[in-house]
């Protein structure tokens, strides 16, 4: 347990900080999941706004230091592979 006062802050931050990551990678998760799904039913085309709003998701939880920048473009690269196979062929 944090003795000086400014052990026992640092206390509290981690915490709010630690809600606040758990809170933006369960949206993000959550998200993709939903985004896997509708790939697998293909009955409804995916359309590019979808995928701007996950990149938007991804990208924004960069930015704010939740997840690191190479598993956001891994994240993003499968993303657009998945789409890429359901997008129909022109």
């Amino acid at each position: 347990m944090a003795h000086s006062l400014s052990a026992k802050k640092r206390a509290r931050q981690s915490t709010k900080k630690k809600l606040y990551n758990q809170v933006v990678k369960s949206h993000i998760k959550t998200h993709l999941k939903k985004m896997r799904l509708m790939f697998a039913a293909a009955d409804k085309p995916v359309g590019k706004e979808d995928i701007c709003k996950s990149y938007k998701l991804i990208d924004n939880a960069v930015s704010k230091g939740v997840i690191h920048k190479n598993k956001a473009a891994r994240l993003k690269s499968r993303l657009t592979i998945a789409a890429n196979k359901v997008a129909p062929k022109t």
